[in-house]
């Protein structure tokens, strides 16, 4: 299975909860849109790729099973937002990321990490609420690509958590870490799980 087709997969595994950006931004990978179409550039400096690197794998940590680093997650979420994301998104991921710098995030312990990724995750559900009125007033406004240009993209942490189980679970070591990845199914019937057996992945 290759990452564009496990993609879609994934969504559905995942619940189709990813966000109306993110969802565009996978439309325009699978319709192979060109990165030098968009408006903007988006770069990030080595050190936020060290924050970046950091967050994904608090996120995703080193268990029984490889950790978001482990499965290339960093690269592939700097990867989407390039070539895949506008520049709302773009303001908005690197805002977030500002934000950890000036808080020194990678000179914290790792217990001083952890309060200031739920102090994030925590302002994200009102910054959430903001970009849900902000959406709804540009639906109903005649200047919408004017705003459009100007608006706030989804919140960071959203973006974060959702590229960082986009990323890993479109990877093979990823995707066989929670499912029983069988590339060429066989027949289809019904069987009774077994405890703690993986559901099935194709």
């Amino acid at each position: 299975m290759n990452r564009r087709t496990a993609i879609t997969r994934a969504a559905a595994l995942l619940g189709g909860a990813f966000s109306a950006p993110t969802l565009l931004a996978m439309k325009r990978w699978e319709d192979r849109v060109l990165p030098e179409s968009f408006t903007t550039e988006f770069i990030l400096t080595e050190n936020q790729k060290l924050i970046v690197a950091e967050v994904a794998e608090m996120i995703i940590p080193v268990t029984t099973t490889p950790g978001a680093n482990d499965v290339g997650v960093p690269a592939f979420i700097v990867m989407m937002l390039q070539d895949c994301y506008k520049t709302p998104e773009h303001k908005s991921f690197v805002e977030g990321l500002n934000k950890l710098e000036k808080k020194q995030f990678l000179s914290l312990n790792a217990e001083q990490k952890t309060t200031v990724l739920k102090q994030v995750e925590t302002d994200s559900a009102e910054e959430m609420k903001a970009y849900q009125v902000q959406q709804t007033k540009m639906g109903d406004n005649e200047d919408r690509e004017q705003m459009a240009a100007q608006a706030k993209g989804l919140p960071y942490w959203r973006l974060m958590k959702e590229l960082t189980m986009l990323g890993y679970f479109t990877s093979e070591e990823g995707i066989k870490s929670s499912f029983e990845y069988v590339p060429i199914p066989g027949k289809l019937e019904m069987i009774k799980m077994k405890p703690n057996q993986k559901s099935f992945a194709y």
